[in-house]
């Protein structure tokens, strides 16, 4: 029973999920921690958090081999500095120092939507393919390439960020990265309620959608699917555009698996059926032949389990 364990964590903005993951990887033990917001006690709470956990299972620290971490924000892989993460304050941060310092194991850090594609490729909807395009949908839209079985990082970190790709070129909303008409901007939960509440004020026509104080990206899918016919129009245009930017980024990378995640892909078949028509559509024949576009499977765990394989494959050889 000598069989060391990979350590998971996933930085968040409101929670810091940590887990203790087998090789082969199987999930041990998971749970969260509050994210400290100044920044300045991450890599100390998670040591702590650590050492509380091992405790409580009575077990030594060498039962750890190493961490594997994601984070928001361009990451340098090489020398696990975060280039900038704005709301933690962050600027040219050494995490991977800090965490190894504090924990006393060996680290490394990626992106956060880089690991819950990796996350995605070892247990979840990759189902063992080596080129996969992983897309979150949620607050924002987040992406991961993975090309061979490698995450593609680009010359300073920033590679993968599909969410920033423009896909209305003239006059399109303005994206939090500071450009305008990113697909951000429309297929996000945030884009999606945007696109529906600019529709309700231009048009007389009738829909449920008017009568939500609060509307949510869900409840627009859910007007659709009772065959609101606002709903439908706002559905298809968010479908149409994630579609033809799918297919863009395929013609260049002919991946297997384009894998859909985060809040909006509860929406399942749905969501599913109108961005493949579109992928179809525009993507070069012989790509669009190729991929499968499937929901991710593993949920919030993603980042965890991504992080426990980044741990498990880039720290061993050294």
């Amino acid at each position: 029973m000598n069989e060391q364990w990979l350590v998971g964590i996933d930085l968040g903005g409101t929670t810091i999920k940590m887990a203790f993951i087998n090789y082969y990887g199987e999930m041990i033990e998971k749970w969260e921690i509050p994210t400290d917001k100044t920044g300045e006690h991450i890599t100390t709470d998670i040591a702590k958090a650590i050492d509380a956990k091992l405790d409580e299972l009575g077990l030594p620290k060498s039962k750890l081999s190493g961490i594997g971490m994601g984070a928001p924000g361009p990451v340098d892989l090489e020398n696990g500095l975060i280039y900038e993460t704005p709301n933690l304050g962050w600027v040219n941060y050494p995490l991977r120092a800090h965490l190894e310092l504090e924990t006393g194991l060996r680290a490394v850090v990626d992106n956060d939507a880089n690991i819950a594609a990796l996350g995605e490729m070892w247990k979840g909807a990759g189902d063992g393919a080596k080129d996969i395009i992983c897309v979150t949908l949620g607050t924002g839209v987040g992406g991961g390439l993975i090309s061979n079985g490698e995450v593609i990082h680009g010359v300073n970190g920033a590679g993968g960020e599909i969410g920033h790709i423009t896909v209305v070129p003239e006059g399109g909303a303005l994206c939090g990265c500071g450009k305008t008409g990113c697909i951000e901007t429309i297929a996000s939960a945030t884009g999606i309620v945007r696109i529906a509440k600019e529709k309700l004020e231009l048009t007389d026509q009738e829909s449920i959608l008017k009568n939500y104080p609060e509307l949510t990206s869900k409840d627009v899918f859910d007007a659709a699917n009772q065959g609101d016919t606002l709903a439908e129009e706002v559905i298809d245009y968010v479908t149409f555009q994630l579609g033809l930017m799918l297919a863009n980024v395929s013609n260049g990378l002919n991946p297997e698996k384009i894998v859909i995640g985060g809040g909006v892909s509860k929406a399942g078949d749905k969501l599913i059926t109108k961005v493949e028509q579109n992928f179809k559509r525009f993507a070069f024949p012989r790509v669009g032949q190729a991929a499968t576009i499937t929901i991710a499977t593993l949920g919030n765990d993603a980042g965890v389990i991504g992080g426990a394989w980044l741990a498990k494959t880039k720290l061993n050889n050294n």
